[in-house]
């Protein structure tokens, strides 16, 4: 991240990194398998053939406290019979509409996917037995403007096991502390455009994580489920709070909208063009071989893809069900994310779980919210070296430095090869159709190069010769590497930094060449 900030120390105010969107997710776990619920059925006195009624005679109670307690709290309990609306605006909506400053704003209710329990007759044992599976249940949505964490949520499942989820945002947060604090800040959505002083709201941001996550969670949970107390009232059984989703954000502010809009397609072509799967591996914290490419033993896949939204460019290198991304919001912010879904993917130095005294050894990250701070940790080192790798945009060589080299004679595995001519003729085709983007990360083949470079008819055993000859000469000055054990090529480091430079040179008109001059 320095060496960004540095790098562009003349267009940015600074940078404020810390959690986004956080999802937790609460899960009683001694109900959560048929073993443990069929104890607290044995402990409740229900037998199996009456579970249906008790389940039933249960959800009942439970809606009829939350729907009592939102009418005693004046607010309105709205079902939605679409998924489609976005329950946050619709939230925002009633609050703006109502005036409301503080504590519950509205309660949605929605019939969503669950997992639960049903009780179904063996013919085997010829006796009955409790199933868990997928089923569709009634959920409730709690929104509140906390006055500490701003507006947030609980989704409340009201069928057995009575899973919840609590979902709040960072910047949220942070701004009821800068209010707090007393630090000016202008505030769009969920980014920051303007913070009075930077060091101080990121101080602030860094006590997010010191929170006692677990007593938030619970009195978030409790406040949604009046009910929580008489269900339990004989067997107590607590939440287990783990992380569903993650999303660390680092905040680079620029100083004007002008100074990030001339920088960021540079950005965006750096981060298609030149990131490499194993680059993305090592930012996610994943081991790369000692080439700096990846490793044989990898099973899976590093997906990049660019899309365009309405507030602007974002580009994405998923691995699995993590991510990291890079936006441009609000104008004059890049937001650099990355977001776990999947915290096996990652590592954690713990002793084993259970054993806190015992050995520590390198784990697998945890998805409770004990592992929360190495979460972050891992996030932002994440966000670091994606920064560190876009400072490199600005350090470019001359466009002669570039092309001289390929333009001189090579000798490659002891044969003189020519040199090229990048920017016309037949070799600038050449480099234009290896450099395409459905080839930056799966490579290509002679066979979808010919049909780049020649006619239908002319795709013969003799276009396929003279195209490995050129494909052998691009090898020869560094600019293609073979896939092993395949008949595929990819551009190497050398050869996408050479052909998008020629390639940029090769558009580029008077007018243009002389401004950069």
């Amino acid at each position: 991240m320095l060496s960004f900030l540095h790098r562009f120390s003349d267009r940015v105010q600074g940078v404020l990194s810390g959690f986004d969107r956080l999802r937790f997710r609460g899960t009683k776990r001694l109900l959560m398998h048929v073993g443990g619920l069929l104890n607290f059925l044995w402990q409740a006195q229900v037998p199996l053939k009456d579970f249906k009624d008790y389940a039933c005679s249960t959800t009942d109670a439970l809606r009829r406290s939350v729907e009592q307690a939102a009418r005693d709290a004046g607010r309105p309990v709205v079902f939605l019979s679409s998924g489609s609306a976005s329950k946050e605006d619709l939230a925002r909506q009633i609050a703006a509409r109502d005036g409301v400053r503080g504590g519950l704003v509205c309660v949605l209710s929605a019939v969503e996917p669950c997992w639960s329990y049903s009780v179904h007759p063996n013919r085997q044992t010829k006796r009955l037995e409790l199933r868990g599976g997928s089923k569709k249940c009634l959920h409730y949505y709690h929104y509140y403007l906390d006055a500490r964490l701003g507006l947030m949520h609980a989704r409340l499942q009201t069928w057995f096991p009575f899973t919840v989820q609590v979902c709040l945002n960072g910047r949220e947060w942070l701004a009821r502390q800068m209010d707090s604090a007393g630090i000016g800040y202008v505030k769009k959505a969920n980014c920051f455009v303007a913070v009075e002083d930077l060091p101080a709201a990121q101080a602030l941001m860094d006590q997010q994580l010191g929170a006692d996550w677990p007593g938030l969670l619970d009195a978030v949970a409790a406040l949604s489920n009046p009910a929580e107390g008489r269900i339990f009232a004989g067997m107590p059984v607590p939440y287990y709070w783990s992380v569903d989703e993650s999303e660390w954000a680092s905040d680079i502010l620029f100083r004007s909208p002008e100074a990030l809009a001339e920088l960021y397609p540079r950005l965006v072509r750096h981060g298609i063009e030149v990131l490499r799967s194993a680059d993305v591996l090592r930012y996610l914290g994943r081991k790369v071989s000692p080439e700096g490419g990846v490793r044989g033993n990898f099973k899976g896949e590093v997906m990049t893809d660019l899309r365009s939204r309405p507030e602007g460019v974002r580009i994405k290198h998923r691995l699995r069900r993590n991510w990291i991304k890079m936006y441009d919001k609000q104008g004059s912010v890049l937001r650099i994310e990355t977001v776990i879904n999947d915290a096996r993917d990652l590592k954690v130095y713990r002793p084993k779980e259970g054993d806190e005294g015992g050995q520590k050894e390198w784990r697998y990250l945890r998805k409770g919210v004990a592992d929360l701070f190495r979460r972050a940790e891992v996030s932002q080192k994440a966000n670091e070296r994606y920064a560190d790798s876009l400072a490199q945009v600005r350090a470019s060589k001359p466009l002669r430095e570039v092309a001289e080299p390929l333009c001189q004679a090579v000798v490659w595995h002891g044969r003189r090869s020519r040199g090229l001519n990048p920017l016309a003729g037949p070799d600038a085709a050449l480099l234009e159709a290896v450099s395409r983007g459905e080839f930056l990360v799966n490579g290509f083949r002679n066979k979808d190069i010919r049909a780049l470079l020649y006619a239908g008819d002319r795709q013969g055993k003799k276009e396929s010769a003279a195209l490995t000859r050129k494909l052998r000469l691009l090898r020869a000055h560094g600019l293609l590497a073979k896939v092993p054990s395949t008949h595929r090529y990819l551009l190497s480091e050398k050869g996408r930094a050479a052909c998008a430079a020629v390639l940029l040179a090769r558009q580029a008109d008077t007018s243009t060449l002389a401004q950069a001059l």
